[in-house]
């Protein structure tokens, strides 16, 4: 049952790992956002989902390790790392419960960080269509739907001042 209860601590230190860069990426692409420098933005959207993306993968390996660790401990599958920490003996008990405050406060921090960005994200996009809506158009597409040019409405090219 060592094996067990260790290979199921590791996971959960390389989760936890995976959240911390998580919660920098995230940041890192809150940086670029509130810079004005959607230039980098794709890169740091690209990096999130990279990471979110492994996170999904060791999801999958924790999940076999801890019906693996609840069988051996008699416990029930799909054991919460609750329920792992309260029939775990010591000191794999205590280990488990530090565990999983960890995970609760980095996955509060995640939220928190994530709900920024795409307030940020929100806001950034009304202020283009509030900009383009002072340019005294109404609707502004080019395309339509289906990918065709929609029809000349005379808007023509428009030479835009700095101070916009």
């Amino acid at each position: 049952m060592q094996t067990e209860l260790g290979d199921v601590s590791n996971i959960l230190w390389r989760e936890r790992q995976l959240l911390e860069l998580l919660v920098f990426k995230l940041e890192e692409e809150q940086l670029v956002l509130a810079s004005g420098r959607t230039r980098w933005l794709q890169h740091a959207t690209r990096e999130v989902e990279a990471v979110l993306g492994e996170i999904k993968r060791l999801e999958l390996d924790r999940a076999v390790q801890v019906d693996a660790l609840a069988r051996v401990m008699g416990s029930a599958e799909n054991a919460s790392l609750r329920e792992l920490a309260e029939h775990a003996p010591a000191p794999w008990d205590r280990i488990f419960t530090e565990h999983r405050k960890s995970l609760m406060e980095l996955t509060s921090e995640i939220d928190g960080v994530a709900k920024a960005n795409k307030d940020m994200l929100s806001r950034g996009q009304a202020a283009t269509r509030d900009a383009l809506a002072a340019l005294g158009e109404q609707e502004i597409a080019a395309y339509s739907p289906l990918g065709q040019p929609t029809a000349d409405r005379g808007l023509g090219s428009r030479l835009f001042d700095g101070a916009m």
